[in-house]
């Protein structure tokens, strides 16, 4: 039998298996089984402890124990077995619910608390807990780390050339120089920006019935408080409680948390195309690795492949992520079940996110500077110059400064004794000349190093 990697249809469980291994237990049907069972499991616990649930008494601490072990034990024998029970049923969320009262139906102690395995829920119930514990799982334990270990990479670069001056390019035209740290260090505030919402994303729970009235629950037991009773349960699962839903909590978490990933992913598309055209104009070289081939035909090649292939990752999960955020709020009238199919994919979408970040990590650290390259760009370009000095015109009342380094530099180039002729020719104080006359394109280049080092 060939590798089964070799077979996968995805590529995230074949070419690519071993970069996405760390979200294969949250976003896999085994995670999302597991966390339904969880859900299960916890919510039977919190009922237990009302005191108004009368016929449902309180839980020995053995009872209690051999719950937890069922939801913390969970594994792949036991999904196995899920899925089985759902080849009859033909439903999954019935499936582990028959799954749990399966696994209990031996223990005397528990023998009156099967029937309040789900309990009074819709299968949505279960379900928005769920995907909302697997996402806040992927954004805490993989998501948040990946961009962390991203930034601190740019943010070493950054420092690190801080000083490094570099010819910048506007509309593909020379302009003010900046340094090689400084243009990372912009990549990585717009990183920071957008991690403080990643990380503040709410995560929205419900657990509030059929269609989200509570119809069941105040029919069974008056009694109860079961808005403040939901509430509690969903804080204490750590997601924040959403009182006014439908049959499904209508995903504007799960949204905002997709627009967050997207707009980290563009800014790493932004950088990626970056890099690559730094690498063109020889800003940047590429470490070779003995044995790898650039190109199958053209042996000098030392193609920028981690970079490309970190826009093309990136681009496929921003495809999934956008369809996300503008399907999943959406639901006719009080349930449809479009979103069921959907949801599942969303471990694809951070998938493709993950190698985006791995690729780009790579390619990354196979960069050094070129300072010779940066250096004759910068000395090739002297009309750079023009702006500091009709600036300094300007400050002294000089007449059309613009007009008169327009007339001097747009549309060919000027050189080092070219301008300082036109300096030395200004009607300026002595010190401002001495000023402008020492400038090189590799010293115009203005607060660049410091505003890199604060990052």
């Amino acid at each position: 039998m060939p590798d089964q990697t070799l077979l996968a249809l995805s590529p995230l469980d074949g070419r690519y298996a071993g970069k996405v291994a760390a979200l294969r237990p949250i976003f896999s049907e085994f995670g999302l089984i597991k966390a339904r069972v969880r859900v299960e499991v916890e919510w039977l616990l919190a009922l237990a402890d009302e005191p108004g649930i009368v016929e449902l008494a309180a839980l020995s601490d053995s009872a209690v124990a051999r719950l937890r072990a069922l939801a913390d034990n969970f594994d792949t024998g036991d999904a196995a077995r899920v899925k089985e029970i759902e080849r009859t049923t033909n439903h999954d969320v019935k499936a582990v619910e028959y799954f749990i009262k399966e696994k209990l139906k031996d223990d005397a102690s528990l023998a009156a608390a099967l029937e309040f395995v789900h309990f009074a829920c819709t299968s949505e119930d279960i379900n928005n807990l769920s995907y909302s514990l697997m996402l806040r799982q992927a954004r805490d334990e993989v998501l948040l780390p990946a961009l962390d270990a991203l930034s601190g990479t740019l943010r070493d670069m950054a420092h690190a050339h801080a000083a490094l001056p570099m010819l910048s390019r506007t509309h593909g035209q020379t302009a003010s120089p900046t340094t090689v740290g400084k243009e990372l260090a912009n990549v990585v505030a717009r990183l920071q920006r957008q991690r403080k919402q990643l990380a503040t994303v709410e995560m929205p729970g419900k657990i509030n019935g059929a269609v989200g009235n509570y119809n069941a629950h105040a029919v069974a037991y008056p009694d109860v408080d079961w808005p403040a009773f939901a509430k509690r349960f969903v804080h204490s699962l750590g997601l924040d409680f959403n009182a006014y839903t439908t049959q499904i909590e209508p995903h504007d978490g799960i949204a905002e948390l997709c627009d967050v990933q997207r707009r980290i992913n563009i800014i790493a598309i932004d950088l990626c195309r970056d890099i690559w055209g730094y690498i063109s104009l020889g800003y940047f070289k590429q470490s070779v690795k003995a044995g790898e081939v650039g190109s199958s035909t053209m042996p000098h090649k030392v193609n920028p492949i981690d970079f490309e292939n970190a826009e093309g990752n990136f681009g496929i999960g921003n495809s999934l992520l956008g369809h996300f955020s503008e399907k999943l709020p959406i639901s006719r009238w009080q349930r449809d079940l479009t979103d069921s199919t959907v949801l599942r994919a969303l471990g694809t979408a951070f998938g493709h996110s993950l190698i985006g970040f791995d690729s780009l990590a790579r390619g990354l650290g196979k960069l050094s500077v070129n300072p010779e390259r940066l250096a004759a760009d910068l000395d090739a370009a002297w009309e750079v110059l023009a702006e500091p000095v009709q600036t300094v015109m300007r400050r002294h009342g000089l007449p059309n400064p613009y007009e008169q380094l327009k007339a001097l530099t747009r549309g060919h180039g000027i050189d080092q004794a070219a301008l300082r002729e036109f300096v030395a020719s200004l009607d300026l104080p002595a010190d401002a000349k001495a000023r402008l006359a020492a400038l090189t394109p590799a010293t115009y280049v203005g607060l660049a190093d410091a505003l890199a080092r604060e990052i």
